[in-house]
């Protein structure tokens, strides 16, 4: 079993601690499994669900105090057309780009941006101060590409290797 250090400087301070890059890898590659199927099964169930909307949410779910009250009023009533679409096939596609470890940075980014709006229609919290559920996940999501945990039994160590990724540079931006 590989060893490492890591170094680093972060938030202003110096840090270094060792970790196994076997154990490291299992984690990352069940993190992005189980995020993966977490995201995917909530969007599919959507997609297959010709009834659902998020409107009935949008202008009776969100909490009175909300701050930004009159957005979701106004997605649900101008934007509908949009919005159940993005959710549906957004949480379905970034869970398949998990499932699959296809595009995982371009994917975890759009994943994480859901989630912030998922965190914003539920404020305030009534089972947190400021951390929920959907923080928890962006910050998952936002490890998994970092890491470019794709990498790790997934398509994109493959595709990484292709010679058309390798002739577009800016492509490793999205996968990992």
């Amino acid at each position: 079993m590989s060893t490492r250090e890591l170094e680093a400087e972060l938030f202003g301070r110096h840090t270094n601690f060792r970790y196994s890059e076997t154990w490291v890898g299992y984690a990352l590659f069940g993190l992005r499994l189980v995020m993966g199927w977490t995201l995917f099964y909530a969007g599919i169930t959507k997609v297959l669900d010709p009834s659902w909307s998020a409107k009935g949410f949008l202008l009776h779910g969100i909490p009175e105090a909300n701050p930004f009250g009159g957005l979701w009023t106004a997605l649900a009533n101008d934007w509908l057309w949009l919005v159940d679409p993005l959710n549906q096939w957004g949480l379905t596609l970034v869970g398949l780009a998990l499932l699959a470890g296809a595009f995982v940075r371009w994917s975890a980014f759009w994943g994480a941006v859901m989630m912030a709006f998922y965190w914003a229609a539920s404020l305030p919290l009534s089972h947190a101060l400021v951390v929920d559920d959907h923080v928890v996940y962006a910050m998952l999501l936002f490890g998994l590409g970092a890491f470019g945990a794709g990498r790790i039994f997934g398509l994109d160590q493959y595709l990484e290797d292709t010679e058309f990724v390798k002739r577009n540079g800016w492509l490793k931006y999205l996968l990992g």
